[in-house]
């Protein structure tokens, strides 16, 4: 055997040695990480390529030559999916399925056509035994599929090494140096390849050599930059994937860096932002500007078209290795569900849970709030109590479900009446109270008899029985004198209440006010 050939079989063992020890070294360390697992895959494939190589070359037959080319592509086929693969996993660039059938059907197409190209020739036209420094080598002229494959390899090998690359815009600069090396370590195979494919090699593959010598740049990034284990990309990762939005600003409050959370908040944030002042983007919005300028923590409310949403927006600093300030990280954190549910549990303290109408609680501090804002100039208020005639004959007759439509119905209806200032509430049972507030009695008398009247003549369906009530109302007034301290409201309920039951003595259905 040349002692060339030696020499260069002495480095493929070398070179599947170094693999090799990467590859059990990061199945016990990092296989669980990012890109981790096809890193473990990519080296022993590689470890493997190199051996089975050299025993291509200690081969003096061209049948012993084929059959250790035939053993080689369970490497050569699926390295170029493996690399990109960890590539991809590694940027947290998560595949769609059909590519997976595609990375690994091609090369599971040219393991089975370089098997069986004795058949078909179309994986290799043709087939011969040259020499090689006085030794046997195979001459091997590629066929259809050899050249899909390589296109397959290229694409494959580039589209990882861009992947990996296209990082260094997105990570802090101190990891740029472990995402250069996996690049470079990626790339140096290609050049070996390339070196074979244009005949210069004298019939030797290069490849694995080139492809051994990268995982010295592989082994660099590993154990002494610790790629798998720092994981900037993830960091990344993670930075988008937060629910809450994060805007980054420096000193001068420069827009320095936010993750995509901020974008449908904050629309206007774009690659053009970055470096621009914040208070020449959010001139727009001086709400939020000043919230942001002031440093003070506080809520936001934005409105997108009909949907309401509330953040509450905190800061912390931003401090050097020296614990000096260099910027400041804004979250916006979404509280739109808290204050969703602190308004519903608001509406239920205030409202009546059947009919929606205010309760008797919430009415009282309601009215008394009306009175007290028109002591100022003095003016006439008017108070309506009402209640549905022969109530319990409803709910005896066609149960409480029935009761409950009647009492729905009669409060829509009396809603429909209502002004802006009106206040409408269920005092209790089947009765109603109406605060009028800048209402003579004369009015409140007409508007009283216009809503006995809708009232009568609203229909409530039953079990398909159409059902109709009639209510009995009492009015009730008082002249509020400007400046003055006494509280009306309860002497007004007391007096509706009298008449409410004069109006009940005779005969319903009617309205009435005290003599």
């Amino acid at each position: 055997m040349p002692h060339q050939l030696l020499l260069y079989i002495i480095a493929l063992i070398a070179g599947a040695s170094v693999s090799s020890f990467l590859g059990i070294y990061a199945f016990i360390k990092i296989r669980h990480a990012p890109g981790g697992k096809y890193f473990c895959a990519a080296a022993f494939l590689a470890a493997f390529f190199a051996l089975t190589y050299a025993f291509e070359l200690t081969s003096d037959t061209l049948e012993k030559i084929l059959f250790w080319v035939a053993v080689e592509y369970l490497a050569i086929a699926f390295l170029p999916a493996v690399t990109l693969l960890m590539c991809a996993d590694y940027a947290a660039r998560k595949p769609r399925k059909w590519m997976y059938a595609v990375l690994f059907g091609i090369p599971v197409i040219t393991v089975m056509l370089n098997w069986t190209n004795s058949y078909h020739h179309f994986y290799y036209t043709s087939v011969g035994l040259g020499r090689n420094m006085g030794h046997p080598v195979a001459r091997l002229e590629g066929g259809p599929w050899f050249w899909v494959q390589t296109v397959f390899l290229y694409f494959c090998v580039l589209a990882g090494a861009w992947i990996l690359l296209s990082q260094l815009k997105r990570v802090s600069s101190r990891f740029h140096i472990q995402i250069l090396m996996m690049g470079i370590g990626i790339l140096i195979p290609v050049a070996g390849t390339l070196f074979y494919l244009s005949g210069l090699s004298g019939g030797l593959d290069f490849g694995p050599v080139f492809m051994c010598a990268s995982f010295l740049f592989h082994g660099a990034a590993l154990l002494r930059f610790r790629m798998f284990d720092v994981v900037p990309v993830a960091r990344e990762t993670i930075f988008e994937s937060l629910e809450e939005g994060v805007l980054v600003l420096d000193q001068r409050e420069m827009i320095v860096d936010y993750n995509r959370a901020m974008k449908p908040l904050l629309p206007f944030l774009t690659d053009d932002a970055i470096g621009r002042p914040l208070k020449e983007i959010l001139g727009f919005d001086k709400q939020l500007a000043d919230i942001l300028q002031s440093g003070q923590e506080g809520d936001y409310k934005l409105i997108q078209g009909s949907r309401k949403l509330h953040f509450h927006i905190r800061f912390a600093s931003l401090l050097n290795k020296k614990k000096e300030p260099v910027g400041k990280i804004v979250m916006f954190i979404n509280i739109t569900e808290r204050v969703q549910m602190e308004e519903q549990l608001q509406k239920l303290a205030r409202t009546d849970g059947l009919t929606g109408l205010l309760n008797r609680t919430f009415f009282l501090e309601q009215a008394e709030a009306a009175c007290f804002g028109i002591k100022e100039k003095g003016d006439s208020v008017s108070l309506i109590m009402f209640d549905i005639d022969h109530f319990k004959q409803v709910n005896d007759t066609f149960g409480h479900e029935a009761g409950d439509l009647v009492l729905m119905k009669v409060a829509e209806t009396a809603r429909k009446s209502m002004r802006s200032q009106d206040l409408l509430a269920r005092y209790g049972g089947e009765e109603f109270i109406i605060f009028l507030p800048h209402t003579s009695l004369a009015d409140a008398n007409e508007r009283a008899e216009a809503l006995r009247t809708a009232i009568a003549e609203a229909t409530v369906y039953v079990e398909d029985k159409a059902l109709n009530v009639t209510s009995s109302f009492g009015i009730s007034q008082v002249w509020i004198e400007a400046g003055s301290i006494e509280s009306p409201v309860q002497m007004l309920m007391r007096e509706a209440d009298q008449a409410l039951y004069a109006a009940k003595r005779n005969g319903r259905n009617c309205v009435q006010t005290l003599s």
